[in-house]
């Protein structure tokens, strides 16, 4: 008998790049298990025919690297190449760069996580599991570190169980930290456990600016300041999430929540939890409502408890409806459950004590609950509430404290979400009874605030892109007051999940303008995510046959995907976007598709036609007199200027542009223009003034959190600090910058420390790591800089040859030296 054929591998099931290289093996399995040198060379192949140089065709090495666990991120230009040669079929290949796309996005929403240096209001009423309870306090006598894993189905009370016994064991420690690791959040990824540890670390009084980047050493810092810490660690994914967040230090402990069972941790006290006794739940109903009258039952509330289930969360539920509900007796309330029951089959005890709870809310409160539910990432606050309610705000607070009494709401630092199975039955609710007119204009309205919002935050923030950006009619409903930076700031972190989704989601104007609002707040360091939002923008903008509005949109597209290090797929966009500009008059979208042409011509190393790009915006800039162009345009020609060794011309240029965004205040950009001089002043010989620069904007960088800008300052003081011969300071500034950029995925800086770290350190593993990752990217100056690297290392000619063409091909000074150096060698 034949065996059964191996199914083709679904990219659509990958949540994690763990998952999706776990779908490429597969694929590799199912395609016949060819060799990696046949994979390579089939991939070489297309794309010699697709035109692409030499230089960069595929190598063994980075083929296989995509078949490995562990990846922070994925070549997707590759992967997609290895796909279409294990299968060629177009549709499977847009389902593997939708799957691409989704993981990246994932990732990023992943690093979104708030915790607490204090526990979350426990249920007041809480009884029962003594047992439970007193083992631990039995555990914790012992002086050891505890960890006590908190196992069961949803609704079983593990949560609260955890915060009652962390209450009970908070005085005994120096501190307490609670997180909910989302781990089975229906519309959110789990928690990274990176972002959790950067959190973590904060609280225990570690500023922003020494907390480290690279995951070794977040755990490592974490454990050294974790002595004597409770660890409240909530609704975990599974061991692996956990793993990295246990505070391993003298004194500490952690108590863990998850519905799966956790046995792969380390000394372990593993507490599973199942329904409440019919004993504990009757107590639990008596300490809760036994103060009202029994009626002629003596067993009612063991009736109640029975319809309930015993469950932890149906019982908390009914408790919040019997309380409302004044005249009734305990018997009238079971009764009416066993009316419900009898009338709608409701077998789940959860859904009974939901329904009885919805159905004694006045109509209007019953309408909020539908209403903030529809929400597309289940966590808000009071404005996104009004704005979906259509409500004021003072009327929106009141509804949301009400339904928090009730147990519908749980709120927490002034952002109100719910338990899974509320919100399950919410929405269900509002399909039943909101015709779809109703629920679509209220997701109108939340995205006209959303958008109307952002733009008012990213004026504040971004005040020099002002004039880019789409203008918006102001919200119908209440806004928070963001006329102070870091409130803005703030407003667009904790709303950037919803801003992205409400992208995807949207209608196409919406989508497209909301795109255009945020897009420089998410570029800055969430790059896939830019690159996931402005794609889905392109989308809609293409539906509405608009091409000023599709032109813009390819030029984040464009900007996206330069920061993501994939230049060559950035010229066919802006080819596309420049086409769509010749049929209309919009001068700004030709110059920025200039602009935008300089910097992918630098990336690609074609620097004296990225200068002309730049010259040419300029010429036509004067005719608009934007300031943020014109800056724009001069920053980034005095960066290629530089490379072409016209130092006097790009410092003038730069010095020009940092004036332009001072008087814009656009701190981002005066510090990007100060770091273009100090690159200069180092080609000049000017350390101690380039040491002042970028001591400047290292201090800017970490006040914004600007965590990519901080390694690219990193990265400068490495080469200045390795062209003033101080070769342990540039070891240490280089190192410091390849562990954030490889943290953070951006594969231009990775490339930019690697050199420099084989430079100061002559270390031949690291330049052969430098020169693979400037093929792949097509970054000629640094397969020059890393050749010209492995000649010093390996004292090797045929290197300095290839530098020194390097160098020449691309018109850089560099070039001159080496030749120099050849024609004294032996």
């Amino acid at each position: 008998m034949c065996p059964a054929p191996v199914p083709l591998p679904d990219p659509g099931q990958a949540a994690t790049f763990d998952d999706l290289v776990e779908q490429l093996r597969s694929l590799k399995v199912w395609a016949g298990a060819p060799s990696y040198e046949r994979i390579t060379a089939g991939i070489n192949a297309e794309w010699a025919r697709e035109g692409r140089p030499e230089a960069e065709m595929a190598r063994k090495t980075t083929v296989v690297d995509c078949f490995r666990s562990g990846r922070k991120r994925l070549n997707a230009d590759l992967v997609i190449a290895i796909v279409r040669a294990l299968h060629s079929d177009q549709g499977y290949i847009a389902q593997w760069r939708q799957a691409l796309r989704a993981v990246a996005g994932e990732v990023v929403m992943a690093a979104q996580v708030r915790v607490h240096d204090e526990l979350p209001g426990g249920e007041p009423g809480f009884v029962g599991r003594e047992t439970e309870l007193a083992r631990l306090r039995e555990t914790v006598a012992g002086g050891s570190v505890v960890i006590s894993a908190l196992e069961g189905m949803a609704g079983v009370g593990k949560t609260q169980l955890a915060l009652r016994a962390a209450a009970r064991l908070a005085g005994a420690h120096s501190r307490v930290l609670f997180v909910d690791l989302r781990g089975f959040d229906p519309k959110l990824p789990p928690a990274a456990p990176n972002a959790v540890l950067d959190g973590f670390l904060r609280l225990l009084g570690m500023p922003g600016t020494e907390v480290p980047h690279d995951l070794p050493s977040l755990v490592g810092a974490y454990r050294e300041r974790a002595a004597g810490v409770l660890v409240v660690l909530d609704n975990a994914a599974d061991e692996e999430q956990v793993r990295h967040l246990l505070p391993g230090a003298p004194g500490s402990v952690a108590i863990i929540t998850s519905r799966r069972s956790l046995t792969g941790l380390p000394a372990v006290t593993h507490l599973e939890l199942a329904v409440f006794t019919a004993a504990e739940a009757v107590a639990f109903l008596e300490h809760a409502v036994g103060h009202l009258s029994l009626g002629n039952d003596p067993k009612a509330l063991s009736r109640i408890a029975e319809r309930c289930g015993f469950l932890p969360l149906a019982l908390t539920l009914i408790v919040g409806h019997i309380r409302a509900v004044e005249g009734w007796t305990l018997t009238d309330h079971a009764d009416r459950l066993d009316d419900r029951y009898q009338r709608q089959r409701l077998d789940d005890g959860v859904q009974l004590a939901l329904d009885a709870s919805y159905q004694r809310l006045p109509e209007d409160r019953r309408r909020v609950l539908r209403l903030v539910a529809l929400h597309p990432t289940g966590e808000f606050d009071e404005y996104s509430a009004a704005a979906l309610t259509g409500r004021d705000l003072d009327e929106t607070r009141v509804h949301l404290e009400g339904l928090c009494r009730d147990h519908l709401l749980r709120c927490a630092s002034g952002r109100y979400s719910f338990h899974d199975l509320v919100r399950e039955y919410a929405s269900g609710r509002a399909s039943d009874e909101d015709p779809p007119s109703v629920r679509q204009a209220a997701r109108g309205n939340l995205a006209d605030y959303l958008l109307a919002t952002a733009s008012l935050a990213m004026d504040v923030c971004y005040p020099g892109d002002t004039r880019r950006r789409p203008r918006v009619d102001a919200a119908k409903t209440a806004t928070p007051d963001l006329t102070d930076p870091d409130a803005a700031l703030t407003w667009l972190e904790a709303e950037h999940p919803a801003l992205v989704t409400s992208v995807e989601v949207g209608e196409p104007l919406h989508s497209v303008q909301l795109s255009l609002t945020v897009f420089r707040h998410l570029n800055r360091d969430r790059w896939s995510t830019a690159l996931a939002m402005s794609t889905r923008a392109l989308s809609a903008a293409r539906s509405l046959a608009d091409p000023v509005l599709t032109a813009r949109t390819l030029h984040d597209v464009t900007a996206a995907l330069l920061e993501l290090g994939r230049p060559e797929e950035a010229v066919p966009v802006l080819e596309e976007a420049a086409e769509l500009l010749r049929t209309t008059d919009d001068r700004d979208g030709e110059i920025r598709t200039l602009v935008l042409l300089g910097v992918t011509g630098t990336r690609l190393g074609r620097f004296r036609e990225a200068a002309d790009h730049y010259y040419r915006a300029l010429e036509l800039n004067e005719a608009t007199g934007d300031q943020a162009v014109e800056a724009h345009a001069l920053v980034n020609l005095g960066a290629v200027e530089e490379r072409l060794g016209l130092n006097p011309s790009a410092a003038r240029h730069l010095e020009q542009a940092q004036r332009l965004y001072a008087e814009m205040g656009d701190v981002d950009g005066e510090a990007w223009a100060i770091s273009g001089l100090a690159s200069v002043e180092i080609e000049l010989g000017r350390y101690d003034s380039a040491l002042e620069h970028f001591t400047r904007i290292l201090d800017i960088h970490r006040q914004r959190g600007d965590v990519d800008s901080e390694a690219w300052c990193l990265q400068g003081f490495g080469l200045l600090y390795s062209r003033w011969g101080q070769r342990d300071r540039a070891v240490q500034a280089y190192t410091q910058a390849l562990a954030m950029f490889r943290e953070l995925g951006d594969r231009t800086g990775e490339l930019y420390a690697l050199n420099g770290l084989g430079e100061a350190t002559d270390d031949v593993t690291l330049l052969t790591e430098a020169l693979a990752l400037a093929t792949e990217l097509s970054s000629v100056d640094q397969q020059a800089r890393a050749h010209a690297g492995l000649g010093r290392a390996l004292d090797s000619r045929e290197h300095y040859e290839r530098a020194a063409e390097l160098y020449e091909q691309l018109a850089m000074p560099e070039a001159e030296p080496l030749r120099a150096l050849l024609a004294t060698a032996p």
